[in-house]
């Protein structure tokens, strides 16, 4: 039986953690999961951990590199890390995962929706970005208590746009606004406006389900295949996904 540990039992992780247990009701292959909140000494004991076939990160930005150290002392050769706000750690992540030959996926959101939606927004910029009377635009809204402003996925959908737009040198003269209020699992729009008219991509999600299902896909990609040492992007599980024919 895998044995899977997640560290973080906050929404994300509960989030992870039932929809593991459905999968093992319901037919698919069953895991034996633990789920771990915040550590009273400030760092998970590798012990604590079990013997994990895969970890999933889901905590904090300023526990990563402490949980991944732990992953690894643990035994841990596959990580899934789903927190954001820790690109300052990122080339310390890296080392570790390459010094001990285990490879993870990180991104910003594990949603296949959301995924989707920045092909989408790309291909949107290709035919607005040429027309000076249109001018980009990006709103997000997040639950009063997320910490990160803008979040991981505004910043990857800001970055789409700047790389792809004609008129912008970064992501700094994109209009983006940041709301944080009440309980909103997350919304993003972006948006094209000119005199006459305005065209707008609106992705909402409804609860965390969205971004378990696509945390559950990328531990089973990497668990298909030997993947090399590092961090890899969730764009190679969305592309075997859509590849895939719809079983009837």
């Amino acid at each position: 039986m895998q044995q899977i540990t997640i560290l973080g039992d906050g929404s994300l992780g509960r989030a992870v953690d039932a929809a593991l247990l459905e999968r093992s009701a319901s037919g698919g292959r069953p895991a034996e999961v633990l789920l771990l909140g915040r550590p009273r000494r400030g760092r998970h004991d590798p012990g604590d951990l079990g013997r994990p076939d895969l970890v999933i990160e889901a905590s904090r930005p300023e526990a990563v590199v402490a949980n991944v150290e732990a992953a690894m002392a643990a035994g841990a050769r596959r990580l899934i890390v789903a927190t954001t706000g820790w690109r300052p750690a990122r080339p310390r992540v890296e080392a570790l995962l390459r010094e001990t030959g285990a490879a993870a996926v990180a991104a910003p959101n594990f949603s296949l929706g959301v995924a989707l939606f920045g092909r989408l927004v790309e291909t949107a910029v290709g035919l607005f970005g040429p027309l000076d009377a249109f001018d980009p635009y990006l709103l997000e809204w997040h639950r009063r208590a997320k910490h990160d402003r803008p979040s991981g996925t505004a910043l990857d959908l800001a970055r789409r746009i700047a790389d792809r737009h004609p008129r912008l040198t970064s992501t700094d003269e994109l209009e983006l606004v940041s709301i944080r209020a009440g309980s909103s699992p997350g919304m993003h729009l972006v948006g094209f406006d000119a005199a006459g008219e305005t065209v707008e991509l609106r992705l909402t999600a409804r609860d965390r389900s969205a971004y378990a299902a696509g945390i559950l896909a990328t531990a089973d990609w990497l668990e298909r295949d030997a993947r090399p040492a590092g961090l890899h992007a969730f764009d190679p599980v969305v592309d075997e996904l859509i590849a895939r024919p719809i079983a009837a």
